[in-house]
């Protein structure tokens, strides 16, 4: 049986999924969770869906928020304006 996300949100092309994991540690078993944020995209010309996948562990989430936010300010707060690219 796969694994499967104990959770997940979509937005258009871009999935954030949160995860169970397990790992064996001085022979106890623990878990713990990471997230995964996935874009599905298609080649113009193709026929093929293809995924970007990004997985993120707790202490990565904090980082990609801020990080995700400079980029927001960019694209949306900068004076200039471009031309949105279409989806590849």
């Amino acid at each position: 049986m796969a694994n499967r996300p104990i959770k997940k949100w979509r937005s258009g092309n871009m999935e954030a999924a949160i995860w169970l994991n397990e790992r064996k540690n001085d022979g106890d078993k623990i878990q713990f969770k990471t997230a995964s944020l996935t874009r599905n995209w298609k080649k113009k010309d193709e026929d093929i869906w293809r995924s970007d996948v990004i997985n993120l562990r707790r202490m990565d989430v904090p980082k990609a928020i801020v990080l995700l936010q400079k980029i927001q300010e960019e694209l949306y707060l900068s004076s200039e304006e471009v031309q949105e690219e279409k989806e590849e």
